[in-house]
Parts: structure tokens; sequence; C-alpha cells
């Protein structure tokens, strides 16, 4: 599992290796099934306190994106769709508050949807 993170940006660590571990998901680049690093392996790639891992990965699990084995590992979960719904939500949730601060500047819909085409 390849994660790259930015520390000059001002998105938490936790997020942003939530946010890359979805998009290798989405992406088909983690089956479900495959095995990932465990908390302290991965903290210990990235030079970062293991517990920023370990909050991201509590985050990915109560997403049901990944599955914690006892004694066995942490594992991609099954169900692939999850995280490309919450994707397409974050995503939609972002255009509809471009929305309102664009109205807020004065735009209609209509001027807004004109524009973006």
């Amino acid at each position: 599992m390849n994660i790259s993170i930015d520390y000059s940006k001002r998105e938490p660590i936790y997020e942003q290796i939530v946010k890359e571990v979805e998009k290798q998901i989405t992406l088909g680049l983690l089956a479900p099934g495959t095995q990932i690093p465990s908390v302290r392996s991965l903290a210990y790639d990235l030079g970062i306190n293991p517990n920023t891992v370990k909050k991201a990965y509590d985050i990915l699990e109560e997403n049901g994106l990944i599955i914690s084995k006892s004694t066995k590992g942490t594992f991609i979960g099954d169900n692939i769709n999850k995280a490309k719904e919450l994707k397409i939500d974050e995503l939609i949730n972002q255009i509809k508050d471009t929305m309102k601060e664009l109205e807020n500047y004065g735009l209609t819909k209509e001027e807004i949807i004109k524009r973006m085409k």
C-alpha cells in the first residue's frame, strides 16, 4: 500500500490517510481481502505517530472499508461500493457548498451551470 502524505497541508494526517485508502479502494488498487500494513508498520513507514494511523484505521473500520482480525491483521473489506458512495457523497457536498457560496455572490443556479459548461 503506497500512502503519500503532504505534511504542508492543513488537513490532518489521519484524514489524508483515510482519503488515500478510500481512493486506492475506489480505483481498484486495493482489492477486497488484501492485507494492509499494521498500524505500527505504516506509522514507521510514514514517520508518524502510531496513534495517528490508529485513528485513520478506526475511521476506515467504522465506515466498513477495512476489517481487523485479531492476531491475523487488517484487511480491505468486501464492500468496495461503500467507498465509492462515501466519495461521491463527499464530492456532492463540496459542490453544494460551492453552489451556495456562488449564490451568495449573486449568481443564480442557471448562471452557475451556464458558466460551468
